[in-house]
């Protein structure tokens, strides 16, 4: 007879549950396929959330899909405000929950919005249509973060196909807005999802992203004198004002990343925090000096930077750039904060459980000698959310990808398998098994 319960997996089935990551490599091949394969921009992503939920309920887990209300989470800690229609966005979750449980609790969360594609003639390949090329699978989404998601899905199917099943709660999380506030996280919380852990498959090239910067958003809006261009001189530009203002906010940036090398998680960290304008429009025309001009800007803060004291830094930035212009001295730029309003997260405690168990996973899939590097990312994640404000302990671990963000972007598929061999052997690990019955209905094939 079975045992029901086995506290760590042997190494016979550690062999079986990696031989089943391998037998069924092709089938998830095509799963993540087909999901790059939709175009989930944001205020987009309600096909991609149908496809994801429809995959939960074929495997029988517990499926709560529902439509987030913007106005349960505005109370809650970072919140960020959205400039858009919210009315379609939903998160979708799988609950597993074991016949016996005795092992910890485990969060799987991935998002699978995605970021514009930029001009499509600068794609090798059109980018919601996948192609793979040697060891590559492009297209937008494919690294950040679907294929990391996919293969937490598929290393859960490894255990089951191996014939275990998870001896704890888990959750599996599909959300969205994570590239822009971070309320499809936020709202799982809201919703009262728990567990002993938060594991996020970002690609991060199999490393441990163990650190994470804060990230503001914010619109400048910079006031002009519209004039015929033949008497510029007597109007004021807001275009060229607000290349003044780009310039303060440059000389923030860089005095920001100077108190950063004093940081005591940041300091090794060359230049950690950066400035972005990612969006710039103004004007109507082009024999008018413009009379208006909006800059959609990025910044990063370091996890020891207060966040309401960093946005009146921001502000005082603007306002000491507006000073001694003619004009903008006596009309003001206006800040309105919008998208991220993110604090920082470090996660603590040297030698975290969690921490070793993932070392361990990898280290049998990479070999005895790998260790997981550690590292401090310039970059946000959901992480924060569960750390900082729900005491819940949480780390990004993925696979290898390129151009995220960026023109064809990638992702290794041998990368894709491995993670997929060091998820299902951590979830092993981490929640403990439980031997299924070879005729349950739960061990069919899936």
């Amino acid at each position: 007879m079975d045992k029901p319960e086995l506290s760590e997996p042997t190494p016979e089935i550690i062999q079986l549950i990696r031989n089943a990551v391998g037998q069924n490599f092709d089938e998830q091949l095509k799963f993540l396929s087909d999901l790059v394969g939709i175009p989930s921009l944001r205020f987009e992503e309600a096909p991609a959330q149908d496809f994801v939920a429809e995959a939960l309920n074929k495997r029988g887990y517990e499926v709560d899909d529902w439509q987030i209300k913007i106005e349960e989470l505005e109370p809650l800690s970072g919140f960020g405000e959205i400039h858009g229609d919210f009315s379609r966005a939903r998160s979708v979750v799988g609950t597993h929950r074991p016949k016996t449980a005795h092992g910890r609790s485990l969060i799987l969360q991935g998002h699978l919005d995605v970021v514009p594609t930029g001009p499509l003639e600068m794609w090798t390949h059109p980018p919601f249509k996948p192609v793979i090329e040697g060891d590559w699978m492009y297209g937008r989404g494919a690294g950040d973060m679907k294929a990391g998601t996919v293969a937490g899905l598929y290393a859960l199917d490894a255990i089951k196909n191996a014939g275990f099943e998870p001896a704890a709660r888990l959750h599996f999380q599909s959300v969205i807005e994570e590239e822009s506030t971070g309320l499809g996280a936020l709202s799982t919380l809201q919703r009262g999802y728990r567990a002993d852990l938060a594991l996020i498959p970002e690609p991060s090239g199999h490393a441990i992203y163990r650190a994470q910067v804060g990230v503001l958003w914010f619109r400048v809006s910079v006031q002009g004198k519209p004039v015929h261009v033949a008497s510029a001189n007597q109007g004021s530009n807001a275009i060229r004002a607000a290349y003044n203002i780009i310039q303060a906010l440059e000389n923030l940036e860089e005095n920001w990343n100077t108190i950063a090398t004093t940081d005591p998680v940041y300091s090794n960290v060359k230049h950690p925090l950066n400035f972005n304008v990612g969006k710039i429009g103004g004007g109507d025309w082009a024999s008018s000096v413009p009379a208006w001009c909006n800059i959609d800007c990025r910044i990063g803060i370091l996890p020891s930077q207060n966040l309401n004291r960093a946005k009146e830094a921001i502000k005082s930035c603007i306002a000491a750039a507006s000073r001694d212009h003619p004009f903008l001295s006596n009309n003001p730029p206006t800040v309105i904060w919008n998208g991220f309003q993110a604090e920082g997260y470090v996660l603590g405690e040297e030698g975290n459980p969690a921490v070793a168990t993932m070392n361990k996973s990898h280290a049998t899939v990479f070999g005895s000698k790998s260790e997981v590097p550690e590292l401090k990312t310039t970059a946000l994640t959901d992480t924060r959310f569960y750390g900082l404000y729900y005491d819940i302990p949480g780390f990004c671990y993925g696979p290898l990808a390129q151009n995220i963000h960026g023109f064809d972007e990638r992702v290794s598929i041998e990368s894709f398998r491995k993670t997929t061999e060091v998820f299902a052997l951590f979830i092993a690990e981490w929640c403990g098994l439980n031997s299924l019955p070879k005729t349950s209905e739960f061990n069919d094939t899936i």
